[in-house]
């Protein structure tokens, strides 16, 4: 072994590298649905006023994003151009305060 990294070294590294930074709040555009993704790797979704409507884990693998809800649901999403596509719904990074 060489102490050089092969291909597969610098794909995996590549992989992880690019994993989006997805924690945070993310909002449809009606406002109606608000899913934070919180750094532990949980997720609290709300829906319209019902709080906390669906709560789980997701994990990340470059753009693409993996959820397990706390009922055994699962779902995926991914991320393109800064939206995050999640199953048949299209949500927005919210802006905080500027």
């Amino acid at each position: 072994m060489t102490g050089r990294p092969t291909d597969t070294d610098r794909s995996r590294n590549s992989d992880r590298s690019t994993d989006h930074d997805v924690v945070g709040t993310w909002v449809t555009a009606d406002g109606y649905i608000r899913q934070q993704l919180l750094p532990n790797g949980r997720y609290d979704e709300a829906r319209g006023d019902r709080r906390s409507a669906y709560t789980g884990r997701y994990t990340v693998t470059g753009s693409h994003l993996d959820y397990v809800d706390d009922t055994g649901f699962t779902a995926t999403g991914d991320i393109r151009d800064g939206v995050l596509y999640h199953e048949h719904l299209v949500l927005y990074r919210e802006q905080g305060p500027s």
